[in-house]
């Protein structure tokens, strides 16, 4: 029968399987022969083994895998729900740039959610939706205080398996709570099978909010890395300059200090977002300054 992998630990791994029971599981050793390991989120065929003190199985395969992050490790994500406050604290704009790079170089869409809108003027809001919605992202304003937009972020989770990243402070858990208020499979349920409280391990886990519906909460962070990628190639994580690169003068313009620059010239019209491309030429100064090294 198939399942999906919502945690491993200590050499076992808890598998919501179809028929709605989790089954503690071992892992066949041909997977450490080919140097696979299994992954919260990973696709299985398991089989079931009598054991009279719980649900057991071993994991047969791990069928194939559409994507893996390394920070969380979890595999087959469908999309990214990035939560940052719209005020208390101010949004780190350059912080959310550099998430919506990484998840870009794994092909991973990225819904923005903007937390506590009810700090904010309406005004202060569309500015956020108009940038981010530029960029090609989904653009989500809530109020988890007033229990506001709490059904538009359900309704886009459904049917995926999604994982909830942003910075400390932001309501991110508050949401989370939000989120599973309405838990068709209870997460305590799952919690007592595992013999561990979600709260009391930094091991990934995998949320059933409802069938085929999972989530993954991670914890916050303060600071991003970009990694696997070249100076020259920045750019085109930036999606609202790609349709005005082509009317730049030079070939390989970077955008930055060539004349006859479209891209500036957008800038400059009112075209383009001046925090994301004053957001981009730090992390151009940033990747270039490494590449010396």
């Amino acid at each position: 029968m198939q399942g999906k992998i919502i945690r491993g630990i200590g050499g076992f791994y808890y598998v919501h399987a179809e028929d709605g029971e989790i089954y503690e599981c071992r892992a066949k050793g041909i997977f450490r022969k080919v140097k696979i390991k299994p992954l919260p989120g990973d696709n299985v065929v398991i089989s079931r083994v009598q054991d009279e003190e719980k649900i057991a199985g071993n994991v047969e395969e791990i069928l194939p895998r559409r994507n893996v992050l390394i920070r969380p490790a979890v595999a087959n994500v469908d999309q990214a729900l990035v939560v940052f406050a719209a005020a208390s604290p101010k949004p780190n704009m350059n912080l959310l740039d550099r998430f919506l790079i990484m998840m870009e170089q794994q092909g991973i869409p990225v819904i923005i959610c903007f937390n506590k809108t009810d700090l904010i003027t309406k005004e202060d809001g569309a500015e956020l939706i108009r940038t981010y919605e530029a960029c090609g992202n989904t653009v989500c304003m809530i109020s988890v205080a007033e229990q506001t937009g709490i059904e538009e972020i359900q309704r886009l989770l459904d049917g995926k398996t999604t994982v909830v990243a942003g910075p400390s402070g932001v309501g991110k858990s508050s949401l989370t709570n939000a989120l599973q208020s309405e838990v068709r499979m209870e997460v305590g349920d799952i919690s007592r099978k595992i013999e561990r409280g979600r709260h009391t391990t930094r091991h990934t886990e995998l949320i059933c909010l409802r069938k085929d519906t999972y989530f993954l909460d991670t914890p916050g962070f303060s600071s991003l890395y970009l990694t696997g990628i070249a100076y020259e190639e920045l750019w085109n994580y930036f999606p609202e300059f790609v349709q005005y690169e082509p009317y730049c003068r030079f070939q390989g313009c970077m955008h930055i200090s060539e004349p006859d620059c479209a891209v500036k010239e957008a800038l400059e019209a009112g075209r383009i977002s001046r925090s994301r491309y004053e957001n981009y030429v730090l992390l151009a100064q940033e990747l270039k300054s490494a590449r010396k090294y």
